[in-house]
């Protein structure tokens, strides 16, 4: 079921992503990277959003819409072996909405399906050479966790999604009401 977003999305409707939606966001990433990293950069980041995120959570994850065209989308998780945190593992806007707010309203959606399922950590992760999705994570109240190298001044996590693959963690403690 699709819902409106408040203003300014009114023209917008979110709803919670299915394994139908799968093949349809794979199609935007290239388009919405940019073609980032070239046919590597395609194939990790198809290898980032396998159908079973679809599949297994849903329920926690979200879809915008403008008609039948995804505008954004966020697949997050509660966390299943810590019970007090829970995970944003990609998300994606449309580079004709960044700017309006728009992944900011899907973080907060998360933050507050994650607090009224007793969660007070949300983590994230992005690559090092993502300047914006840090500047962005930033904005949102998260820190970056601490790293044993650096990469233009954010500490990394070496080979964090397996060799050469570094990665910067997130971290954001949710207050509980806000």
């Amino acid at each position: 079921m699709t819902t409106p977003l408040p203003a300014p999305w009114l023209h917008l409707g979110i709803r919670r992503p299915g394994p139908d939606d799968h093949l349809p966001v794979l199609a935007l990433l290239d388009t919405w990277w940019g073609g980032l990293g070239g046919e590597e950069g395609m194939r990790q980041r198809a290898l980032l959003l396998p159908k079973l995120m679809f599949q297994h959570f849903g329920d926690s994850s979200f879809l915008v819409t403008s008609g039948d065209r995804i505008v954004a989308f966020l697949i997050g998780f509660l966390s299943q072996s810590r019970p007090d945190e829970s995970y944003i593992h990609f998300v994606g806007v449309d580079p004709a909405e960044r700017g309006s707010g728009l992944g900011a309203e899907l973080y907060e959606r998360f933050f507050a399906h994650s607090r009224a399922h007793g969660r007070s950590v949300v983590r994230a992760i992005t690559s090092p050479q993502n300047g914006g999705s840090h500047a962005f994570h930033t904005r949102m109240g998260f820190v970056t966790e601490p790293g044993p190298k650096e990469f233009e001044g954010r500490p990394v996590q070496p080979d964090y999604d397996g060799p050469g693959l570094d990665r910067l963690s997130f971290r954001k403690d949710l207050s509980p009401t806000g």
